[in-house]
């Protein structure tokens, strides 16, 4: 799994770049946003790393926000690796956690991509959240549970259960989060 890239600008477009990292040269996709950033030759970003059946893409952010925002949306049904760039593409990750909070599906909707029935599912999916702004306790608070919705999901209990269950739990860390809501799902 590649991480991280750090190299020499060979080709420069809106959405993607060309970078020269010791003689191989990627092509890592990027935002319109993460792309006017770059004004130097050389970068360092931090990528995802999807492999399909018949692709193996990079995508590349300057900002670990910008990163997170991706790789939450990507995990909705429905929303694929180009949805979720046009959305980091029309989005700061700071505004695009305002809409959620206030569940503007009509700025949703102005993402290429997104029509009504897809901006209300995201709304639904990414209730809770939230980008990193230091050591706000409420957000790392929303963060962890964020995190353990999605861990809990992945076992396959259902959104709305998990979302009631760990709304009695007292734990504030994410594996004791994880573990309180369990032994709650298992009675």
């Amino acid at each position: 799994m590649i991480v991280g890239i750090e190299g020499k600008i060979e080709k420069k477009e809106p959405t993607f770049l060309h970078i020269n990292a010791n003689g191989l040269i990627y092509e890592v996709f990027v935002s319109i946003n993460c792309s006017s950033k770059i004004t130097k030759n050389e970068v360092k970003l931090y990528t995802t790393h999807i492999i399909r059946e018949d692709a193996q893409n990079l995508y590349g952010f300057l900002d670990l926000n910008e990163k997170k925002l991706f790789d939450t949306v990507i995990k909705i049904n429905g929303v694929g690796p180009k949805v979720a760039l046009a959305i980091c593409s029309t989005f700061t990750p700071s505004s695009f956690s305002q809409i959620v909070s206030s569940n503007d599906i009509s700025m949703l909707k102005r993402v290429p991509g997104i029509g009504p029935k897809g901006a209300s599912r995201i709304l639904v999916e990414l209730s809770g959240f939230v980008i990193d702004g230091g050591s706000d306790d409420e957000s790392s608070n929303a963060t962890n549970a964020l995190d353990a919705a999605l861990a809990l999901e992945s076992l396959g209990f259902k959104k709305d259960v998990v979302s009631k269950v760990l709304k009695t739990c007292v734990s504030t860390n994410t594996g004791e989060l994880v573990k309180e809501a369990l032994k709650k799902l298992q009675k």
